[in-house]
């Protein structure tokens, strides 16, 4: 498999693609607007206001919305942070405490003695925090819709091959790092570090030598240090340290070794690039590359049109099924069809081999989208158990492949499967559109006819306010069109009415509005109209 990383530069906005066999299988946008790019920032912020019923606090960091601080995101305990780092079974997500989803940091824990502070995990929140007090956090997920940011106070310095972990003191190794051997020499090169804190090997730690994570765990404690420093002489709320900008950090998270080359369409980038990995992994600097040529590096590579592919409700299966994508404010479900699919045996078969292309699909889109939250998925209804087994079992391991953190439960009787995925940014859809300024986002709008029958019972209560005088219609020119042609039921409303109506038309009026006003007699001054 070939995989290569495309990065898209402009000042104004930063685009990432990670390519595999040609395929766009991740995206990730940063502009410049305001609460983007925020995901691992360190803060020094002040509690505004702690909630016990919800046992959470908002923090002011110095950003519009304050910022949201769960109990569990205080307290430091092994089993917070076990949970951090998905190391209670399943895949886990790659949680670096600045919650990176694009990180490859699911683990295995060695415990080293007990935590350096260990709180109750029952202790309640308004014993923890007070009103007033002031704290260091780091942003685990950016602002979403109209939520501000979430932060933690386990705070982490990621860096290449390792990532510090500044409350507790365990270590821990990658999963995605297989051999045991490696990961034996790994363990014993992080239990040798002269230091309380925590340390995680990265991917990328696999065959970097003893000096190499030395090196970098002590630049990650000096870097620690200086945050703390840097904190205490500062006033809240402030940002104390600020994680590394979109290209830097998709050099640092996604340019692993299971990556065979990076391009770059901007030159002062590309110079960057280089010099950060001189630094940190001199091997890789042949593997970048700067792309000059006459088309968009975006268009050469097909990302264009798989991205605008991404933002479809509707994706089609190869068979002619197709899934429908639709999110909502609080979930994001799928439904699977067989579209023009027809089979060649039975419907069970039909049925069956939809749903299992179905299940790559998705895996597929749920990565490539950044969907989160919670989702259900709507299959299509199979009458043997083991065929919705089977079913589910396909989905679950494609799912393995996926950095995002997720748990599946089993598919229901009636072919439902309901999963969360870690979510800790805006997915495609949030960041490239916004709601329809014509609908409303609702994505639908009153039918011609609706809108006629509507307008005509408004008529009927203006001819109370304007008695004895003709009325006038303004509408839509196809909603003109339509009471025209309905012809009859104008002439029944004149003739109940007992006076005539006007229809005039305004191309530039929504399809739903409509403006009621009296036609003044001669010598009178119009009367005020009555919009809709």
């Amino acid at each position: 498999m070939t995989s290569e990383l495309l990065i898209n530069y402009r000042p104004y906005e930063t685009r990432i693609a990670l390519m595999e066999n040609s395929l766009l299988v991740e995206f990730q946008l940063e502009r410049g607007a305001k609460g983007s790019g925020l995901l691992g920032n360190v803060y020094k912020g002040n509690v505004i206001r702690v909630l016990p019923g919800l046992q959470a606090a908002f923090v002011d960091i110095g950003l519009d919305k304050a910022a949201f601080l769960y109990v569990d995101d205080v307290f430091d305990s092994e089993k917070e942070f076990s949970r951090l780092m998905g190391s209670q079974g399943g895949d886990g997500d790659d949680d670096n405490g600045g919650g990176d989803d694009l990180s490859d940091m699911a683990v295995d824990t060695t415990q080293m003695g007990g935590d350096r502070e260990e709180r109750a995990a029952s202790q309640p929140i308004e014993s923890l925090l007070s009103e007033g007090q002031d704290l260091l956090v780091q942003v685990s997920k950016e602002p979403i819709g109209q939520k501000g940011a979430r932060v933690t106070t386990h705070i982490s310095m990621p860096g290449r091959r390792l990532v510090l972990m500044s409350k507790v003191n365990h270590l821990g190794v990658s999963r995605r790092i297989e051999d045991e051997d490696e990961r034996k020499r790994l363990r014993e090169i992080l239990e040798s570090l002269p230091t309380d804190h925590g340390f995680i090997a990265r991917t990328a730690a696999d065959g970097a030598t003893d000096f190499e994570i030395q090196a970098e765990a002590s630049f990650l404690i000096q870097l620690w240090q200086k945050v703390q420093a840097e904190a205490d002489e500062l006033r809240s709320p402030c940002l104390v340290h600020r994680e590394l900008d979109a290209t830097l950090k998709a050099v640092r998270d996604l340019f692993t070794d299971r990556v065979d080359r990076l391009v770059i369409d901007d030159k002062a980038q590309f110079d960057k690039i280089r010099k950060f990995l001189s630094a940190f992994s001199p091997e890789q600097t042949p593997d970048v590359s700067l792309y000059d040529g006459a088309i968009p590096l975006f268009e050469a590579y097909n990302v264009e049109t798989d991205l605008a592919r991404a933002l479809n409700k509707k994706v089609w299966l190869k068979s002619g099924g197709y899934v429908v994508i639709d999110s909502t404010e609080a979930l994001t479900v799928i439904d699977v069809n067989t579209g023009r699919y027809v089979g060649r045996h039975n419907l069970e078969e039909t049925i069956l081999k939809t749903n299992l292309e179905a299940v790559r699909e998705i895996a597929y889109q749920l990565r490539l989208r950044n969907i989160g939250g919670l989702i259900v998925i709507d299959f299509i209804d199979m009458d043997k158990e083991f065929n919705r087994e089977r079913v589910s079992q396909a989905f679950k391991e494609v799912l393995r492949y996926d950095k995002g953190k997720t748990k599946v439960l089993p598919m229901s009787e009636l072919g439902l499967i309901e999963m969360t995925r870690k979510r800790t940014r805006d997915n495609i859809d949030r960041l490239m559109r916004a709601p329809c300024f014509y609908c409303q986002g609702q994505g639908f709008l009153l039918s011609p006819v609706s809108v006629c029958h509507q307008a005509f019972r408004e008529l009927e209560g203006a001819a109370q306010d304007y008695p004895g005088q003709a009325l006038s219609l303004t509408v839509h020119s196809s909603i003109k069109a339509l009471i025209l042609d309905e012809g009859t039921a104008l002439e029944d409303l004149e003739r109940r009415l007992g006076r005539p109506i006007t229809i005039k038309s305004d191309e530039n009026m929504h399809t739903e509005a409509y403006v009621i006003e009296p036609s003044p007699s001669p010598g009178q001054p119009p009367a005020a109209p009555r919009p809709r």
